[in-house]
């Protein structure tokens, strides 16, 4: 049976939305197995932000952390759903992706492991 060790969001920048006053992030998730392979999980996600000149010094290694983590989800609830529901239907979907990729993880599991975020290279730039 195949592990998933833990989660890896990678960041960049997105290079045509990113300037001295705006930041955009494109976030793609992985799974990463006890095999050495990781799944792509999602790799639509992102953010952007815009505000006064100089935001590359007011933006953080620990916010682009944060906010990719909550970009991955789970969603905030919607259209009369819970919490708890939103996050099930969230981790219920993650699973079901390794699923179809051969890796058979309990939904508890999967919501509990370590999640780490890796910023690229160009993106470190860019913070400065």
């Amino acid at each position: 049976m195949t592990v998933v060790t833990r989660l890896i969001t990678y960041t960049d920048l997105n290079v045509g939305g990113t300037s001295a006053q705006q930041l955009s992030v494109s976030a793609r998730l992985e799974a990463v197995l006890a095999d050495g392979r990781s799944v792509v999980l999602l790799d639509d996600r992102g953010w952007s932000t815009s505000g006064p000149a100089g935001i590359p010094a007011l933006t953080s290694v620990e916010d682009i952390e944060e906010t990719a983590r909550t970009v991955v989800g789970p969603d905030e609830p919607f259209d009369g759903m819970t919490q708890e529901q939103m996050a099930a239907g969230h981790w219920g979907y993650l699973a079901g992706v390794l699923g179809q990729h051969g890796v058979d993880v309990p939904v508890h599991e999967l919501e509990r492991l370590p999640h780490d975020v890796v910023l690229s290279e160009r993106l470190r730039a860019w913070i400065g």
